[in-house]
């Protein structure tokens, strides 16, 4: 087999997957929701606060909104000083008809800071169904219907990806490329093929399945706790569900490093949880099939398979941008194929060590094996 034609099957292998995986998170976009029970249950919305962040008191107020029947809103920070209690407080004054309170203090059961906030929370919780929502998503008013919604006999819990918004500026353009049509995209296209995965960015628990499994302290026994809980879920023989429309995350400005040792520091979660879905991931953009398509023009192809394959590679990302209402101007494209281009570094990056820092608390893979039993 001669290496022009190893190049060219290379690069349409490549496309078609593109096309798939599109293709299956079109389906997951378009499907109808997977039931519900027939009366709503009574549901905890457990928020965990650390500091002060860009659109915090849209996304923490977005919580008192809800459409719902009967719900409270519990407010995590390990610190009472904390200036964000400060704005949940007067947030509650703001809607004095909705139960809600802070809770301060943190519990060490893991070397999980988050999961930590969130211990006291989990344990007051009045309510069987309990979501964790970080502190910076968008909870529209109906979003606890739309989790509600897709809970069945088989649904060990719903989780959505965040859906970045509003970026201000290339690199926050960067980081809306990997949360959407990247990220998002291969979630739904996992969850279409029945080997849905959560993302910590908002997990909504039947208190019970948690429970069974050894309750919250147990999403501490891996480095993050979407991991765990996918997990838990899937021990248990149930599966992970995603919402019929995704909650946003809105994005501001970003630096070019913050976006990187986020990527990175979400690599290496991936690497160390779910290996042998990692990886792949070092084919997963653009930028090996483009190479093997630059071969092919060296070796006398015509020059005009090169804007093809960028058209039917970025077109069909596109296409599901489009569908989903997600950014998509000119300039993104151009944070898709930068995404693309750092996407085997990071692969690399995420060998380098198995420890990083979230929000200024150094996480080792030695520490949260220590919480295994």
């Amino acid at each position: 087999m001669g290496l022009a034609l190893v190049l060219t099957l290379f690069a349409g292998l490549c496309l078609l997957v593109q096309w798939l995986g599109v293709g299956l998170a079109l389906a997951a976009l378009w499907r109808k929701p997977a039931g519900g029970p027939a009366v709503l249950p009574a549901v905890t919305v457990l928020r965990p606060i650390c500091g002060i962040e860009n659109f915090l008191e849209e996304t923490l107020e977005s919580t008192f909104r809800a459409d719902y029947p009967t719900f409270e809103l519990i407010f995590c920070a390990a610190d009472p000083d904390d200036p964000a209690v400060a704005l949940v407080q007067r947030l509650m004054a703001r809607h004095p008809a909705v139960q809600s309170r802070v809770l301060t203090g943190d519990d060490k059961v893991s070397g999980n800071p988050k999961l930590n906030n969130l211990v006291k929370g989990w344990k007051a919780a009045r309510y069987d169904h309990i979501l964790m929502s970080d502190s910076n998503i968008i909870l529209p008013p109906d979003a606890l219907r739309r989790c509600m919604a897709e809970f069945t006999p088989q649904t060990g819990l719903v989780s959505s990806p965040p859906i970045g918004i509003r970026p201000d500026g290339f690199w926050a353009r960067v980081e809306c490329a990997f949360l959407n049509s990247f990220q998002a995209r291969w979630q739904m296209a996992a969850s279409r093929l029945g080997q849905g995965y959560a993302q910590g960015k908002m997990l909504f628990w039947d208190r019970q399945v948690l429970e069974t499994a050894g309750g919250i302290a147990v999403l501490g026994r891996e480095m993050a706790e979407d991991v765990a809980s996918t997990k838990v879920v899937r021990a248990q023989g149930k599966v992970v569900r995603l919402p019929g429309k995704f909650f946003e995350q809105p994005i501001g400005a970003r630096k070019r490093d913050v976006v990187w040792n986020r990527q990175v520091r979400w690599a290496k979660v991936r690497r160390l949880g779910f290996l042998t879905l990692f990886l792949p991931e070092l084919l997963a953009g653009a930028a090996f099939p483009f190479l093997a398509m630059l071969a092919l023009v060296g070796m006398g192809a015509p020059l005009w398979v090169m804007p093809a394959f960028v058209t039917l590679w970025y077109g069909a990302e596109y296409l599901l941008a489009a569908a989903g209402d997600w950014p998509r101007a000119p300039p993104d494209l151009a944070a898709w194929i930068t995404r693309d281009a750092m996407l085997p570094a990071l692969w690399c990056a995420a060998w380098a060590g198995n420890s990083f820092e979230w929000r200024g608390n150094a996480m080792t893979a030695a520490e949260i094996a220590k919480d295994k039993p």
